[in-house]
């Protein structure tokens, strides 16, 4: 069988591999889109639209996705390998008197 930390590991990477990549070129996308929205005489063609508006607002849109994208293996990582408190055993020893 399979630890815990194990266990961590297969499912930071896969994290990383499904949402962490994937982010990272959504982040390179959306910021190309949105500076070619803020680019004087660009050629925009963004589902038919010609205006740089809508590619700005899909430039930012992918930005902010990619931000979730990334913070999901960072987070899958934190829960899955940090280390655990111990549990406390409670003894059956009687606590001493408190004065």
């Amino acid at each position: 069988m399979m630890d815990n930390k194990t266990k961590g590991i297969i499912a930071t990477v896969a994290a990383v591999l499904l949402c962490g990549c994937p982010g990272l070129f959504l982040c390179f996308f959306g910021a190309t889109t949105a500076l070619a929205g803020m680019t004087p005489g660009a050629e925009i063609d963004v589902f038919g639209s010609s205006d740089p508006a809508s590619a700005m607002t899909m430039g930012f849109v992918f930005l902010c996705l990619s931000l979730i994208f990334i913070a999901i293996p960072i987070v899958v990582g934190f829960t899955m390998l940090r280390k655990k408190p111990e549990e406390v055993v409670p003894s059956d020893e009687p606590l001493p008197p408190v004065s």
